[in-house]
């Protein structure tokens, strides 16, 4: 089987921007790795984020013309693939209990336990936080987001979203301890 063929950027975009199916296929294996990179933080499981990479591209695909060539292709899809995925978790999410700040326990202390621990470690705690947990902390720490953005994206108060990412901060911090225990 042959490598998918690269293709320059500009190109893909031009001729997607004119229509074309075969370039649309080409952008979307050019791009389907960074997409499901960032699906893969977002979502729970594989299935998951293949079905919100393949919206994103929907999306992408049919905004095409909306798209500004001097801005960077990968920045736009980014934003595309992570608001259609914080729009799939944002039915589940708005089912959950909305906590105000003053009702959040104490933090513990920071831990250095996490140099022992390998990128696929962490991911595979991440993967372990409740959703809401895991889309704000994305967001915060990942994306840089601010909480009045994630408040805005979810439907959330801003003070629920630092609640639930001091939580999210706690309990990686807890399963971390934990792992390295069982590794040290």
């Amino acid at each position: 089987m042959h490598p998918p063929q690269r293709i320059a950027e500009d190109e893909l975009i031009r001729q997607c921007k004119a229509g074309s199916l075969k370039y649309q296929e080409l952008l979307y294996k050019q791009f389907y790795g960074y997409a499901m990179g960032i699906g893969l933080r977002y979502c729970p499981n594989r299935d998951d984020a293949l079905e919100t990479v393949n919206d994103a591209f929907i999306k992408a695909f049919n905004s095409m013309g909306s798209y500004d060539i001097t801005k960077p292709f990968k920045a736009w899809l980014r934003t595309i693939v992570v608001n259609t995925a914080i729009d799939r978790r944002r039915k589940e999410l708005k089912f959950q209990l909305n906590v105000e700040l003053e009702y959040a326990g104490p933090l513990a202390g920071h831990l250095n336990a996490i140099d022992n621990l390998n990128a696929q470690d962490i991911l595979s705690l991440m993967k372990e936080l409740p959703a809401i947990q895991l889309a704000i902390f994305n967001l915060y720490e990942i994306d840089g987001y601010n909480h009045d953005e994630i408040a805005g994206m979810l439907s959330i108060p801003a003070s629920s979203s630092r609640v639930y990412l001091s939580r999210a901060k706690e309990k990686l911090r807890k399963m971390i301890k934990t792992e390295t225990q069982s590794h040290g």
